[in-house]
Parts: C-alpha cells; structure tokens; sequence
C-alpha cells in the first residue's frame, strides 16, 4: 500500500460540532462556532478583526474589495506561489508585476521587489512559503516607504512566527488557507485577518455581502439593507464548527507536524552534507511550524527521477508550483524577464509525504528510499 502524500486528520470533536450547530438551529454564516474560531486566532495570536471565508481564495478577494483597485495599478508577488494569490488582482483589472524567489530560499527576493516598484505600484503581496517567513521588518519598511498596501499569503504559515511575532500580524491584511492539505483544516476554508483599521469598517458588511445584517444581528440597526457591495464570503456555521475542532487541538497537531519535520531533516541531512541533495532552510528569524518537507534535486531530470523511484516504491511524493509567470495564461503578459530561481525551485523541488498520522518509522523508511535512489 502506497504511503499517500497527504491525510486529512480528524482531531475527534468534528462531528459533535457539526450535530451541536444542527441542534442549536444556526447553520448558515456567522454562528456560534464562526464566533469561536475568531476569538480563538484572537486570544492566540492578538489578531483583533478576524473574517472566516469560504477558502484562502476568497480572503484575498475580499481584501483586494476593501483596497479598491483601479484598472493599471501594478502588484508585486512572488511568480512562485498558488493561482488564488494572483486571480483577485487580475479580476479589479490590477497589473501583476511577478518578483523572482531567493536564491536559498522560495520566499520573495525583497531586493528585486525594490528593482519593480514604480509609481503605479500599489500592493506588494509577500507569501511565507512552507511556513517559514519572509523578512518581515524589510518587507514592511518597503511598503512603508512606498506607501503600498502590504498583504502576507500565510496560506502555510498558520502558527509560525517572525522575531517572536505571529506571521499575519504584519500586513495590513493576511490571508490564511484551511484546505485540506493544510496544518489546520475544514476541508475546505480561509479567513482574512485585517490589521489596518482604515479597512474594518467596511469589512463586515463586504463580508454579508453588502448588508449590515451582522450589525443587525447584534441589534445595532433595526433592520438589515443592502448597504455596499459585498459577496458571499461566509462559510456554513458546520464548516466552521470542523474548523474549530482542530483548532481545539492546535498544540498537539504542531507538536506531531514539528517532530515530523524534525525527523525528515535528522534522516536526510547525511544526504545534503555530501552533496547530494538541498533540504529546506530555516533563517534565525523564523519558525519552524510542520508545514511541508521538501528536497531540492539537481535539475529537472534528477527531480523527476527520483518522483518516479519513490512513487514506484510505494512513495508518493510531489513537485510543487509551476511559476505564475511562465503559466499558459500569464506567459504573454509577462515582459520576458528571467526569473530564475522561480524557474529553478520549480524544477528541483520534490515535497515529501507530511500529514499528522503520518508514524515516524514511516518517515524513516521513506528517508531510506531517498538514500536507496542514490546507492542502490
């Protein structure tokens, strides 16, 4: 039986969450659980305006409603990051403007962000890849400087840190994922944390799509109307009642992930002594939080080699991000600079089987496997 890549986790209280939100006659957006999990990220890591969504997704398409693009403003992001973190932009008529990756790192190069800021510049979006920050005292300084909206895609950063500081902490908005492959899941899910105050007043009525029936449910209006735009955001109250059973069980699924890491890195650390291959790098102002594990192989060819020696040995193991910049619908917008790392990460990166259940005698054998493919 082939050990799978990923494994949705049930921590144990889903269903009674599910059944207590039946019985509590809420069901739809907003509910007791929807309220729990907002107090929850609040009590935890201070994030003061927290908004459930649907899915990362519809976190950035929420934030890019409250900043009210205009048709040519330009926004920087990395190329090498998921589909969602670029799509909203692209649907207000904004400019992307793709930043290549470090060089030992798939975080943003900061430095060739300076070199594409220019004065239609307006957002600049930084993603925590595999849950490892992004130099966040710089990142924020730039937008700063450049008066730009700064967003952080903390799609895999959920209880990782920068300097002692929560990552979503920093931007004016963070977006956060709970799909299934994630730390913390509902299968499917988001949420959009806001740190700017200038945008939470509109939030929640973009959030009710358009209405201020959350402020009608609280009995601050004597009736709800439509007010604004808006959409549908919310997630059902039984989404976020599986959502807030995970995050009941927040200290004990890191502490499973982090050894799980742990246990990869001990394994394979021979292996990139000697050369043979590069494991995931962590800077001294970054956590470590069990998101993902992943090798970096010579090239392309010696990267798919070895998808196929693990898959055949009953390994599923994965690439990751093709970059934005080269994708088939993006490719004849871009203007042709060469982002090489973007290019490079994407050829040479394998990630490895990383899911909660996953036994650590597991991860030895699979560290074996990696081993066999070069002595075997």
């Amino acid at each position: 039986m082939k050990i799978p890549f990923n494994k949705p986790y049930f921590a144990g209280k889903e269903v009674q969450h599910i059944v207590n939100a039946a019985y509590w006659g809420h069901i739809s957006g907003n509910g007791v659980y929807t309220q729990q999990c907002h107090a929850f990220f609040g009590e935890k890591y201070g994030f003061k305006n927290c908004f459930l969504t649907t899915s990362c997704t519809d976190a950035f398409e929420m934030a890019v409603m409250l900043m009210e693009l205009q048709s040519g403003d330009e926004v920087i992001m990395p190329s090498f990051t998921f589909v969602s973190t670029a799509n909203p932009f692209l649907l207000k008529g904004a400019k992307i403007r793709f930043a290549d990756s470090m060089d030992e790192h798939p975080n943003i190069d900061l430095d060739h962000v300076e070199e594409l800021i220019t004065d239609r510049t307006r957002v600049l979006v930084v993603m925590h890849y595999g849950g490892v920050a992004v130099d966040m005292d710089r990142a924020a300084a730039l937008a700063r400087r450049h008066n730009l909206v700064l967003i952080e895609d903390t799609a895999h950063a959920i209880d990782a840190y920068y300097k002692g500081k929560p990552l979503g902490s920093f931007g004016d908005f963070a977006a956060f994922s709970f799909h299934e492959t994630k730390n913390i899941s509902a299968g499917e899910g988001g949420m959009l944390v806001i740190n700017n105050e200038k945008f939470v007043d509109r939030a929640e009525i973009i959030w009710e799509k358009g209405t201020n029936r959350a402020a009608f449910s609280r009995g601050e209006v004597d009736k709800y109307q439509w007010v604004d735009v808006g959409a549908s955001f919310l997630p059902s109250d039984l989404i976020a009642g599986v959502l807030f059973a995970q995050l009941e069980n927040i200290k004990d699924i890191q502490r499973k992930r982090v050894a799980i890491w742990e246990r990869y890195h001990a394994g394979l650390k021979h292996l990139e002594a000697k050369g043979l291959l590069g494991l995931p790098r962590l800077p001294d102002y970054a956590t470590n939080n069990g998101h993902l594990f992943y090798l970096l192989l010579e090239d392309k060819k010696q990267r798919n080699e070895m998808l196929t020696f693990l898959n055949s040995n009953r390994v599923h193991a994965v690439f990751h991000y093709l970059p934005l910049h080269s994708s088939p619908f993006f490719s004849p917008q871009h203007s042709g600079r060469e982002l090489h790392n973007a290019n490079r990460f994407s050829d040479t990166l394998l990630r490895l089987p990383f899911f909660y259940e996953l036994p650590l005698e597991l991860v030895d054998m699979i560290c074996e496997q990696v081993e066999k493919f070069y002595f075997s």
